[in-house]
């Protein structure tokens, strides 16, 4: 049975997908954060999920946001079925411009790693309006994660450069997306209407409607 293949995005965990149904025929498999090394990129930590998880031919993949991002360079190393790319982006040229002011002005880098995790007052203003529900659940796994990783993912982002687009990715983005502005998307799958960075809570339905459809 082929496996379907779950990251999330930074700051969050599996809990991120607790609305996200995969259709029968797929063992479905929660990816979690593996410490990286200092030097890692994510080309090396997208090899390091891999090996830790046996992504094999003909598995999918599935990521938000970070986890998307992870999921194309799995997609330029295996020979994937499809991934699918939620409130992402899959090449640098869709970055946003903030990208640009941040690589110029590294502030994280003098950022202690623990001041990430105390941020969740701007998850709302950052991700966009939630239920509040999932808006504490978020605010709940952002207090949860390693700092370490945190602050290493986010140097890893800004450093990734690619123009690759693997054949079978497909890319589902929200018009109302602020942190991966949909305007910035070339050739998107699907542009969900009034979607956010965090649709995956609020829009799930139509998103299991496109994954269905994608892998059916």
């Amino acid at each position: 049975m082929p496996k379907a293949i779950l990251i999330s995005g930074l700051g969050a965990d599996k809990r991120l997908y607790k609305h996200i149904l995969i259709p029968d025929g797929y063992e479905v498999v929660y990816a979690d954060w593996l410490l990286p090394n200092e030097d890692d990129t994510l080309v090396s930590y997208a090899q390091s999920l891999i090996s830790q998880y046996n992504i094999l031919t003909g598995d999918v993949v599935i990521g938000v946001s970070l986890g998307g991002i992870i999921s194309t360079e799995i997609a330029k190393s295996i020979c994937l079925r499809c991934a699918i790319l939620i409130s992402s982006i899959k090449t640098d040229a869709e970055a946003p411009i903030y990208f640009k002011v941040f690589r110029k002005l590294p502030l994280y880098k003098i950022i202690p790693g623990k001041v990430f995790n105390r941020m969740s007052f701007l998850v709302e203003y950052i991700f966009g309006a939630m239920p509040m529900q999932d808006k504490m659940l978020f605010k709940n796994m952002l207090t949860g994660s390693s700092p370490n990783f945190l602050k290493w993912a986010m140097g890893a982002v800004l450093a990734w450069r690619n123009q690759t687009v693997p054949k079978n990715v497909y890319h589902i983005i929200g018009d109302h997306d602020l942190v991966f502005p949909y305007k910035n998307i070339k050739a998107p799958t699907a542009v969900i209407k009034g979607g956010t960075h965090m649709m995956v809570f609020d829009h799930a339905d139509e998103i299991n409607k496109i994954i269905h459809q994608i892998l059916k």
